[in-house]
């Protein structure tokens, strides 16, 4: 896929441009988005998508726009079961409910800045050697079996980097408003928002691990990679609010997401021995893919509304 540095800028641009029109209307805020208000930003962010997915279509072809919306819709299906997380991060750091909103876009841009570092180093591997596939196709099928299977009621603890924070900044031991930074006595201080930006950007960088060997098992386009990234993750704090009182309910997500992970994982496996050992394996194509994802995807969501209703019964 050939990318001008013009079309780079305006994909940057578009990027940055949402950020700061995001952060814009984030700092008016004095509370959590309403379902409304959340589904509303949603819809906006989904359409925003949906047009560069339909420019990749017109200046690309066919093939790149079928990889793009398949990696925009594995990445954003993906982030759902990370929200459990982020609700975990901000409870155990008592974030008063009136900042949720501007921690999660600060912690969620950063963590697109080092996701961004990630992918390239992905795209440039698998660039230098097809086995790289493998690994990354294995990686998935074992991460699979761990979504599968993990226990609910597994902990999640602090970080080793927030623990070590915590010894070498000054700290204050109450939040102070949306700061990040106080002066008490001449001195500066760090609030404890600045531990839960923190944690929040490590949490997305390590949901990174799982969900960019995916997406590269769709496209190793680095443009098409970051764009996929970028749009998910600018959605997902208003994603965050609307699901937040149905996460509960999805009963069966994590075995849905298993299911993604394990067959973009066989996808990679199939794709790296054809090329190095049986050149006639025949592949699965991106459209293929796009249809087990959204089919898979919509399985689940039937699945865990049919066994929500049931229970409420």
């Amino acid at each position: 896929m050939q990318v001008s540095t013009l079309q780079w800028i305006v994909l940057l641009g578009v990027v940055a441009a949402l950020f700061v029109f995001d952060l814009f209307i984030a700092e008016r805020k004095t509370a959590e988005f309403s379902t409304k208000s959340a589904l509303r930003w949603i819809v906006f962010y989904v359409m925003v998508a949906a047009l560069f997915g339909a420019w990749i279509y017109i200046g690309w072809g066919t093939e790149f726009g079928t990889q793009f919306v398949a990696g925009y819709v594995t990445e954003y299906s993906l982030s759902v079961d990370n929200l459990f997380v982020f609700l975990v991060i901000l409870q155990s750091f008592k974030v008063p409910r009136t900042q949720w909103h501007r921690v999660l876009l600060i912690g969620i841009t950063v963590s697109l800045a080092l996701r961004a570092a990630v992918i390239l180093v992905g795209v440039a591997l698998i660039e230098r050697f097809i086995g790289t596939f493998i690994v990354f196709g294995l990686f998935l099928v074992w991460t699979a079996w761990k979504v599968a299977f993990a226990h609910e009621d597994d902990e999640i603890g602090e970080s080793v980097v927030v623990r070590w924070l915590r010894g070498v900044i000054r700290l204050t031991e109450d939040f102070h408003d949306h700061r990040f930074i106080v002066k008490i006595d001449g001195r500066r201080h760090f609030t404890p928002l600045t531990l839960v930006m923190v944690a929040l950007s490590l949490a997305n960088v390590l949901f990174a691990l799982d969900s960019i060997p995916a997406i590269l098992g769709l496209t190793t386009a680095s443009y098409l990679v970051i764009a996929a990234n970028a749009f998910a993750l600018m959605g997902l704090r208003q994603l965050f609010f609307l699901v937040l009182g149905l996460i509960d309910r999805l009963a069966y997500l994590a075995h849905g997401l298993a299911v993604v992970l394990a067959f973009i994982g066989v996808k990679l496996i199939m794709e790296a021995m054809q090329a190095l050992w049986i050149p006639t394996l025949p592949l699965i194509s991106t459209g293929t893919s796009l249809l087990v994802i959204v089919g898979v995807l919509t399985a689940t969501g039937l699945a865990s509304y049919a066994f929500a209703e049931k229970d409420r019964l």
